[in-house]
């Protein structure tokens, strides 16, 4: 099996997915991306709240944890390109722009040079051939949000939920 690095938020999606590839027998280490800590006026960031979570599923795992610090980068391609945007009076999509340049290039090339094989997402989508595929789950599809996302990278990735619908309060086949 693979050493798959997990972009892990703390949430139930990429925990599952961790827990999954674990269960896969693969090699798994957790990792946080720390994109964006500071707080806004009236909205107080959750980002050690949900660093802990990570950290939290990673010692309920038995996974390896890192944290990658991204947050001078993500505000240089998704904060400064959201402002740009609205300024320019378009409405932009920084979740794509995130995938497109964080998630799927800055923590794909760290990831890979820190020792990993594969990255793998809590997003539920599918690959086949470097080719992106929607999700099984309709509902929950978030190939829209990936659709920038390189060929190349998608090779890289694997998207385990993707074969899975999610009901609430559980995901099952």
């Amino acid at each position: 099996m693979s050493r798959v690095y997990v972009g892990m938020s703390g949430g139930v999606d990429s925990s599952l997915t961790a827990a999954l590839l674990k269960e896969q027998g693969h090699e798994v280490t957790g990792v946080y991306m720390k994109n964006w800590t500071q707080d806004l006026p009236g909205m107080r960031c959750p980002w050690a709240d949900d660093l802990a979570d990570a950290k939290r599923v990673a010692v309920q795992l038995g996974i390896k944890f890192k944290v990658y610090d991204f947050e001078a980068e993500y505000k240089h391609k998704v904060v400064d390109y959201m402002i740009a945007e609205y300024q320019a009076g378009r409405t932009p999509n920084p979740d794509i722009m995130c995938n497109q340049e964080v998630k799927f290039k800055l923590f794909l090339d760290t990831a890979l040079a820190d020792g990993a094989e594969l990255i793998a997402t809590g997003h539920y989508a599918r690959t086949e051939g470097g080719r992106l595929l929607r999700a099984v789950d309709d509902n929950k599809d978030q190939t829209y949000f990936l659709y920038r996302v390189t060929k190349e990278a998608l090779e890289k990735t694997l998207f385990p939920l993707g074969e899975y619908t999610k009901q609430i309060g559980r995901a099952h086949v």
